[in-house]
């Protein structure tokens, strides 16, 4: 695979990765001890709109896919939490470093 295919992601992988993490937007901003208000302006959308992704009447955007993505892992509260339900897209980053797990240097490459 070569560096440019590596990192395209077709419309049906991003949704994929979107539908998995959102039936568990509540329960990780929770867990993270954040309001809707305090998580929509860091992550760059209205508070109505983060509220109608987190109420499923909205698809998020792949970009506040990854803010969130971001936000969770490196947040105490949810790091592990996002890795044990399989939110964090561990195979997404593999596939960026050409094969590699960082995350988890024991793990075969692909």
């Amino acid at each position: 695979m070569d560096n440019e295919s590596k990192c395209l992601l077709t419309d049906e992988e991003k949704g994929n990765f979107i539908s998995t993490l959102s039936p568990n937007l509540t329960v990780l901003r929770t867990k993270a001890g954040i309001s809707q208000e305090e998580l929509a302006n860091l992550i760059g959308v209205s508070r109505q709109t983060y509220s109608a992704i987190e109420r499923k009447n909205r698809i998020m955007a792949w970009s506040t896919y990854l803010s969130l993505i971001l936000f969770y892992d490196h947040n105490q509260n949810t790091h592990e939490m996002i890795r044990q339900l399989s939110i964090f897209p561990e195979k997404l980053i593999i596939r960026f470093n050409g094969g590699t797990d960082y995350v988890n240097p024991d793990i075969c490459p692909l």
